[in-house]
């Protein structure tokens, strides 16, 4: 299981302790919330490093101060959910949905809590109810996957399983080696899977055989048989190259395939060198640059937002695609660039839900555009 967080956030560097007090106590008079934000802070570096139980004792003082705060009692879950604690982690779930009813991100984790219980039909309730509030929650259609998998539902697993794809790719990849799926691989739907998941390792790179293996986990014979699948379909051409004395087969997309996909080529020492057509390559630069701002509104860090936020203002870098696409967003945007230079650390928490809600919903529409450019 992935780790609950990734990098911790560099901390600012501290000045003179009287300095830092007088900051501290300014920033309370404004804001009522701010020892619980900090405890909350506190408590995801405590996760990042694992020190769980730790984390938990932080997340319950920052709950002292409000109890219902949902995102604190999320972290807390989480965090009793990896300690194996599942009773404690139900609980904690609960009570976000006794206080939110739709929040998906509950619904998902409590399904999570019943897997490892083995109970795999409330598990199943709980991530059909997540994907009812958001049907874009590509993890919850994978975990949704899994758990009909598991009892035995072998069509609606692999359903569920490509419409997860559709949202994420690396979904694709990450079933092959999946032991729940283990009642749906001998299934043709999991095959042309499979297929896709070769296919996206030609793109990415990988030519010969052993290096898809290496890069699919998929069985040698499983790997051979999807890439004369997708040869018969004229989306790979073979090849040869000399290897010594002998000659080895390499595999490549097919022209047409390749236009509409963008190539990845290996340069020198292995250094990936990316083409893409110019529209997919605007989404994909916009959906890594959403990504990078949300990273930095969750943390509040308003500096880093700032800077992240002239990627989608600036014409130079992705402002075009963002006027074409989102003009009102475009414009929100900028406006929050001046509001942060402003305001810093302060606006970015005021307004956190409200930007979040933007680039979840900017985020969707990118996806459903980067299927259409490559279908």
């Amino acid at each position: 299981m992935k780790k609950p967080f990734g990098k911790k956030s560099k901390e600012k560097e501290e000045e003179k302790v009287p300095q830092v007090e007088k900051k501290s106590n300014e920033t309370a008079l404004v804001d009522v919330d701010y020892n619980r934000k900090k405890l909350f802070k506190k408590g995801v570096n405590l996760m990042a490093d694992e020190k769980l139980e730790e984390a938990i004792t932080v997340f319950e003082q920052a709950l002292r101060i409000d109890p219902d705060n949902v995102e604190t009692l999320l972290k807390l879950g989480y965090a009793r959910f990896h300690l194996d604690d599942y009773h404690e982690a139900l609980r904690v779930y609960d009570k976000i949905l006794d206080i939110d009813v739709t929040n998906p991100e509950a619904w998902n984790l409590k399904g999570l809590v019943h897997y490892e219980q083995k109970n795999y039909s409330k598990a199943l309730d709980s991530v059909e109810k997540a994907i009812e509030t958001d049907p874009t929650y590509g993890m919850a259609w994978y975990n949704k996957a899994c758990f009909l998998s598991l009892l035995n539902q072998v069509p609606e697993s692999l359903e569920s399983l490509k419409r997860s794809i559709e949202i994420d790719v690396k979904n694709a990849r990450k079933s092959i080696r999946d032991k729940d799926f283990v009642n749906v691989r001998i299934e043709e739907g999991f095959k042309r899977i499979e297929e896709v998941v070769v296919l996206e390792s030609v793109r990415q790179g990988y030519h010969t055989i052993g290096s898809i293996v290496w890069t699919t986990f998929l069985d040698k014979k499983d790997a051979e048989d999807a890439l004369r699948k997708l040869m018969d379909k004229g989306l790979i051409i073979q090849n040869e190259k000399r290897d010594g004395l002998s000659k080895i087969p390499v595999y490549d997309l097919a022209a047409n395939v390749a236009e509409k996909m963008g190539k990845e080529k290996k340069g020198l020492f292995g250094i990936t060198r990316k083409k893409l057509p110019k529209p997919v390559k605007n989404l994909k630069e916009l959906s890594q640059a959403i990504q990078d701002a949300k990273e930095a509104i969750e943390e509040e860090d308003a500096e880093r937002a700032i800077e992240i936020f002239d990627e989608f203002v600036d014409p130079k870098k992705s402002g075009e695609p963002m006027i074409e696409n989102f003009f009102d967003e475009h414009r929100e945007i900028r406006l929050w660039k001046i509001r942060l230079k402003d305001r810093g650390d302060d606006y970015i928490a005021e307004n956190k839900e409200k930007m979040l809600v933007l680039f979840n919903n900017v985020e969707v529409t990118i996806t459903k555009k980067l299927r259409s450019e490559i279908s």
